[in-house]
């Protein structure tokens, strides 16, 4: 028995995540680091005092992470303001879920831009709980931002399907004992070993159904 549904945001709900992308790629070679190929990869699931951590360590920009954090995350709101990159039947679909279970939402974006996002789709009235990694101890793949989605809920892990677009989202919310529907990213898709963990894989959130959560609940554990 399902009692909850916990989506992910950036690269699911929302093409964010060449956005992110551009704009810490931007701010790295402004400051005189050390941008390479591997670095979105690499920071993709962080919560944001590992991200900003990783570009002052890693990326070899001065300034402290959480000035780095600062930066990145007005630029983003620049950006969301402009116009929010929604993907194409994400809000239809938040819609039809919602309408058969409660929605948890589990994303490693900060506090400020998951509102802003919510808000902009106007569908925050429909999660039930919402929980940004910088408020658990560590960020994807370690479960602890879908574990206090549950929690908030009040809900057992075991008891939730989470939909999922990336290959730490996934290995997050199976490590919380989670079902999990992926709908790979278009632009930064898991690699066929990570989708293999998934429940069940969807082509888009058009196919994202009360029929696709129950077929992906019904299935053993892995």
């Amino acid at each position: 028995m399902i009692d909850a549904v916990i989506f992910d945001l950036d690269g699911l709900l929302l093409d964010t995540e060449q956005v992110w992308d551009e704009v810490r790629e931007t701010l790295t070679r402004e400051r005189g680091g050390r941008w390479h190929d591997g670095a979105q990869a690499d920071m993709m699931g962080m919560s944001s005092l590992e991200w900003s951590r990783y570009m002052h360590d890693e990326l070899g920009l001065a300034d402290p992470p959480e000035e780095l954090n600062g930066l990145v995350v007005k630029r983003m709101q620049e950006r969301y303001r402009e116009g929010l990159p929604v993907i194409d039947g994400a809000v239809e679909a938040v819609h039809r879920i919602a309408a058969r279970w409660r929605l948890g939402l589990a994303s490693s974006s900060n506090r400020e831009l998951i509102d802003i996002a919510l808000e902009l789709m106007d569908v925050g009235d429909l999660f039930a709980a919402t929980v940004s990694s910088e408020e658990v101890e560590r960020g994807k793949p370690a479960p602890d931002v879908y574990l206090e989605a549950a929690r908030r809920l009040g809900v057992r892990p075991e008891q939730c399907v989470a939909i999922e677009d990336s290959a730490n989202g996934i290995r997050s919310a199976k490590a919380a004992a989670m079902r999990v529907i992926a709908i790979p990213n278009r632009h930064f898709p898991p690699a066929g070993d990570d989708q293999a963990e998934a429940d069940l894989v969807l082509d888009s959130p058009a196919e994202l159904s009360v029929d696709a959560v129950e077929s992906a609940s019904s299935r053993r554990e892995r």
